[in-house]
């Protein structure tokens, strides 16, 4: 394994200059310019993989390749072609007697390689003089028209096509589209972020772009295996949608460190020492062309900065926006905390007393106990009602459970009060309307509509003057 990590991570540190002057920048994996820095060796018998995909294999070919293998093999093919239709007129005889006017040849007014190679010319490109032309009495001359219109259909197809395809390829279309010079980490909407920007240059659009973010970073597995230039996948909006772009002017893509992240343990201090390189690739739908068309960057620790935002690039001018992309790779420094996220959530949790072990293990009837206590403060004091709503929301759910148990049980209580004051009128108010029943009657003894009360004696009926209640 030793072998391994130097090969992979001395060789992988090697060259230029750096931030400090001890330290050196080592070799990228892809270029700034997007390129790959990759070689393939010692393929042995797989070389021959390359010319089962031909095609391909031309296309890939840098442009000095293409153009001398299309000179070579048009050449190459004129020269056999004209040799075959030289050999033809030769073994006939046709040389010596081109000039008898009795003497019918295969060609007509070919005497020598030359007009041989010039008839050729003149076929195959359709040209059509009219001095050299085939007679009808060769036939082997026939066969060799037809294989000769054949062939070279075939050879113009591949060639041409080839030619064609190298030209239209967008890899030129991404040197347009621009990547900032340096991605910087800063804090977004409370978050800690890892922040690049991407642009356009041409006013026809990208279809479809779709940007992904790749960490490129050697490890060594907790079973002690070596990993050289591990690729790790970072979140740039896929959960969200955040990475299909609309690609119409500057546009900056955000890396949220959080626990899910390679970077949670990163901090300002470790950034100094540690040794990775961001892959940023940049995919799209050209589209006047409707070909995709891909751009990569990369990004090492070195052109991390640690506490930077990006100047802005829009305006609003007269009737449009204006982009100045003369400030494009321009950063300024903002406050930022030094620390990783890890050790922002860990200082976090042991300064708040809410998330001490100690309140963890209440019991349960502690928990009633301290809600019952909170239920009477509340009917004590009497908080206004916006005041106990923003309390219930800030509670939990099992406590919002027991709070709403403990209400409904309450409010029970008290309907059953409400119906035993009611009952206790109703009879209160029974008693009275006897009793004055009874003073009406023992005012005036002829009144008739207190002989009904059933507390009157029967002696007070009769007209008697005794009663008793």
């Amino acid at each position: 394994m030793s072998t391994v990590r130097r090969k992979f991570g001395d060789e992988y540190q090697a060259v230029g200059p750096a931030r400090s002057g001890t330290r050196r920048e080592r070799q990228r994996f892809v270029d700034k310019n997007g390129r790959c820095n990759v070689q393939h060796g010692n393929l042995g018998g797989e070389s021959s993989r390359y010319l089962s995909d031909l095609f391909t294999t031309l296309v890939d070919l840098k442009w000095r390749w293409n153009l001398l293998i299309f000179l070579l093999t048009y050449t190459v093919a004129w020269l056999v072609m004209a040799s075959m239709w030289w050999g033809i007129a030769y073994l006939r005889g046709d040389l010596h007697r081109a000039h008898d006017d009795t003497y019918s040849p295969c060609v007509a007014n070919v005497y020598n390689f030359p007009s041989a190679f010039l008839f050729f010319i003149e076929t195959e490109a359709t040209i059509g003089y009219g001095h050299r032309y085939i007679t009808e009495r060769c036939p082997e001359g026939i066969v060799l028209f037809l294989f000769q219109s054949l062939l070279g259909s075939i050879v113009d197809a591949f060639l041409i096509g080839c030619m064609f395809i190298k030209m239209s390829q967008p890899k030129k279309r991404a040197e347009t589209l621009m990547f900032s010079h340096a991605a910087v980490v800063s804090q977004r909407d409370g978050k800690l972020c890892l922040m690049f920007r991407v642009g356009n240059l041409r006013n026809s659009h990208m279809v479809s772009a779709q940007i992904r973010c790749k960490l490129i970073k050697s490890r060594q597995t907790p079973e002690g295996e070596f990993l050289p230039l591990d690729q790790c996948e970072l979140d740039v909006g896929f959960g969200t949608g955040a990475d299909q772009l609309f690609l119409v002017s500057p546009l900056t893509i955000c890396h949220e460190i959080n626990s899910k992240s390679p970077f949670f343990c990163l901090s300002q201090r470790s950034l100094r020492s540690e040794q990775f390189e961001i892959v940023v690739i940049l995919e799209g739908i050209v589209e006047t062309t409707g070909m995709t068309c891909q751009a990569r960057t990369s990004y090492t620790e070195d052109e991390v900065l640690w506490g930077h935002r990006f100047l802005p690039v829009m305006s609003l001018e007269d009737g449009f926006f204006r982009v100045d992309y003369s400030q494009f790779h321009a950063t300024f420094e903002v406050p930022t905390p030094p620390y990783s996220v890890k050790e922002q959530e860990e200082n976090l949790s042991l300064s708040s007393p809410l998330n001490s072990p100690g309140n963890n293990n209440k019991t349960r009837r502690e928990q009633v106990c301290s809600l019952d206590c909170i239920d009477t403060a509340g009917e004590k004091n009497k908080l206004p009602f916006k005041l106990q709503k923003i309390n219930l929301r800030k509670e939990d759910l099992p406590r919002r459970a027991l709070r709403m148990s403990s209400m409904v049980v309450a409010c029970q209580l008290r309907g059953l009060r409400i119906s035993f004051i009611v009952i206790k009128g109703f009879l209160y108010f029974t008693v009275c309307n006897s009793h004055l029943c009874h003073l009406t009657h023992t005012s005036s003894r002829k009144h008739k509509d207190c002989l009904s009360c059933p507390k009157l004696d029967p002696s007070t009926r009769s007209g008697g003057s005794h009663v008793e209640f």
